[in-house]
């Protein structure tokens, strides 16, 4: 949803804050574009900016997989283990999946808590914190760059860039929500949400009162890949790594010698995930049917 909007600054103006750019960001969201001459402002909704869950290159639920065609997989994984989503000769995007196993059930039920990315020689994380009930008003978001812990300061339009700024993260709302960018390589929209008291009812996950399995929402958008395709399917041992920033799982691709001298190929194509066209030519995301 796109707002445009005309509109008198009086009075919204501060000295720090000459046109009111945060004030009017807090009320409509993310302010895309300010034609100071004209006093007109194109301002962006927060729900562009967050994963739908209904979307290509979807990663959501307990966890749900959409491709670039709209088709739905599942991979269960297993709780407190580390499998690969994506990689790539200079990209590794893994997963830390948190679950719950009820009395009777054979296997867990599990959400992404965390990702860990491998990029351009770096590393970078990203975490839901574990909560034992959910409070939209604390922020839930933990972050690490080469292994060191780093703050993104609350609100929307806060932003940090690391070293060689081809990492960005960007809040969308005040919390709990930001847009990852990997430079010329990746777009990420993460959210994090716990598990709420109608999925537990629907899905009879039966969580305990402890905690509310706070885990990720995201959404993957992919500006260029190397090309080289990563078969989807099979079994999950294929795909799992002994750590979160490890790319040494069966399938897995990435080579920090390949992320720091090989530049990869651009196709002119924007691309979402996409890992139904056989085992063959998916680009990387893990999906079980």
């Amino acid at each position: 949803m796109i707002i445009n909007i005309i509109l008198s600054l009086q009075g919204i103006g501060t000295a720090h804050d000459p046109l009111g750019i945060k004030a009017i960001s807090k009320l409509y969201g993310f302010v895309r574009k300010i034609t100071v001459q004209t006093c007109s402002i194109t301002v962006r909704s927060d729900i562009d900016r967050k994963p739908d869950c209904n979307g290509p290159g979807s990663t959501c639920y307990d966890p749900r997989f959409i491709d670039g065609d709209g088709i739905v997989f599942y991979f269960h994984g297993k709780s407190n283990e580390h499998f690969s989503l994506v990689s790539e000769t200079n990209l590794q995007i893994n997963g830390r999946f948190i679950g719950h196993r009820p009395a009777g059930r054979t296997r867990d039920f599990t959400w992404i808590q965390v990702l860990g990315i491998l990029f351009n020689s770096h590393s970078f994380s990203l975490e839901a914190i574990k909560a034992t009930t959910w409070n939209n008003e604390v922020d839930h978001l933990k972050f690490s760059y080469n292994g060191e812990d780093l703050i993104v300061p609350e609100g929307a339009l806060s932003s940090w860039y690391s070293p060689e700024k081809d990492v960005k993260v960007e809040r969308v709302t005040n919390k709990n929500s930001v847009i990852v960018t990997l430079k010329d390589s990746a777009e990420i929209m993460v959210n994090v949400v716990p598990v709420t008291k109608e999925d537990d009812k629907i899905h009879n996950y039966k969580v305990p009162s402890d905690d509310c399995f706070a885990h990720l929402e995201v959404q993957f958008r992919f500006f260029a890949l190397s090309g080289v395709a990563m078969p989807v399917v099979s079994g999950e041992d294929k795909y799992r790594t002994t750590e979160l920033l490890s790319a040494n799982c069966l399938t897995c691709l990435y080579s920090p010698e390949n992320s720091s001298n090989q530049q990869m190929t651009s196709m002119t194509e924007y691309l979402t995930l996409d890992c139904t066209r056989g085992a063959s030519t998916g680009y990387g995301i893990v999906c079980k049917k």
